[in-house]
């Protein structure tokens, strides 16, 4: 399973701050986000910043293990 974690109005379009996709060979950060997507386009439109397993990501082709967990975050800024 790969843990899917969503931040500030991600969260609030999907509804969700966690849920579970289950792993499957040759799963990818791409194929992962193609999935939500189709799942959450609302939701997914506003990701602009990914994580997997803690480290910052951009690599639509990067391999995803089973059991990692991934965070989608919308841009933010502060002051």
């Amino acid at each position: 399973m790969i843990k899917v974690l969503f931040f500030g109005p991600i969260a609030a379009a999907t509804g969700e701050r966690e849920v579970s996709v289950a792993h499957v060979p040759g799963m990818t950060l791409g194929s992962l986000k193609e999935t939500l997507t189709a799942q959450y386009p609302e939701a997914m439109h506003l990701a602009t910043m990914m994580a997997v397993n803690g480290e910052h990501a951009r690599d639509l082709a990067l391999p995803l293990a089973d059991n990692s967990e991934m965070a989608f975050m919308a841009k933010f800024s502060g002051g």
